[in-house]
């Protein structure tokens, strides 16, 4: 009989979107995308414990929450909570009763447009199958994530991946090398739906077209072309990231004034990424954006990363 481990912890990363295209809206309130994603080496990590029977109601069908690190508080600490509802899903699956601990370590901005939360699912899937040695395939990991969530199976993933649909169909993507960021971190969240909705306010009674993914940016990520890349970077839901909260501008502008090669609001926003063309200038634009009092901290690291990781 297999030992199973005491506790599991699970390493996660970030993720950018280097180019977020966005059709109009379906009949399920959700959009076609065409989402060139790239995991970041910004990680939460999750960790999983077994339920002593004396800790808290023995009767409980859910599990238990605790996080810390920055910004934790602003994080559900109850069953809405994507890692929670990720370790029930894993269980229902296999007639298991979900009882445990699931402690997140948060490093990856909160409510930033970075899928921190989604991260943490892909964490606490991954987490609990190691746990309870379901032997769940890679398959049914990613099935469970794509109903968790639109980016929840790229951040099982990892490295740099095309989502179709509504960015949970995955087709996995070449890259030739190490890209520099950098994200300034704005005060408070964006709501993701209210984007979306103000994306199609904006657009109004436009015609919508197809979204594709440029040849031009899967290019550029293959050989690892930073200065390509930077001229193919493209988020369609920008527009109405800045319309909700106009002080973007200030940061987006601040970095690329420092010599980044481009800038963008990442994903839903409001966290903002700048691609620079090395280390030493990353480091130079994140020290700008520091200084230019546009945006609460700076974070600089690179990308690709590897997705959900067992430590």
């Amino acid at each position: 009989m297999t030992r199973r481990p005491a506790s599991v912890t699970v390493r996660v990363p970030a993720k950018v979107n280097v180019q977020l295209a966005v059709g109009g809206p379906r009949p399920d309130g959700f959009h076609d995308l065409a989402n060139v994603f790239l995991a970041v080496g910004l990680y939460d990590e999750v960790t999983v414990t077994p339920l002593a029977s004396d800790v808290g109601d023995p009767t409980a069908e859910e599990p238990r929450i605790t996080v810390a690190g920055p910004d934790a508080g602003q994080v559900p600490a109850d069953a809405s909570n994507l890692a929670a509802r990720a370790a029930v899903a894993l269980a229902a699956r296999h007639g298991l009763e979900p009882r445990v601990h699931i402690h997140i370590v948060k490093d990856i901005p909160v409510a930033g447009g970075m899928a921190g939360g989604s991260a943490d699912a892909a964490g606490a899937l991954v987490a609990c199958d190691a746990l309870w040695g379901t032997g769940a395939s890679r398959e049914e990991l990613l099935a469970i994530c794509a109903e968790l969530g639109s980016d929840v199976p790229f951040s099982l993933v990892g490295g740099a991946a095309l989502g179709r649909g509504r960015g949970e169909l995955l087709e996995p993507l070449e890259t030739g090398g190490t890209f520099h960021w950098v994200f300034a971190v704005a005060d408070g969240g964006l709501s993701t739906p209210e984007v979306y909705r103000e994306c199609d306010r904006l657009r109004g009674d436009a015609a919508v077209p197809e979204p594709e993914a440029s040849p031009a940016l899967i290019e550029a990520l293959r050989t690892g072309d930073a200065v390509a890349l930077a001229a193919s970077l493209a988020n369609d839901l920008q527009p109405a990231a800045l319309s909700l909260r106009p002080s973007l501008a200030a940061t987006l502008a601040a970095g690329t004034e420092a010599g980044a090669l481009a800038a963008l609001v990442s994903g839903s926003g409001p966290t903002t990424a700048f691609l620079a063309k090395d280390a030493e200038s990353a480091h130079a634009v994140a020290g700008a954006l520091a200084a230019s009092g546009t945006c609460r901290t700076v974070r600089v690291t690179t990308g690709p990363a590897q997705g959900a990781t067992l430590l």
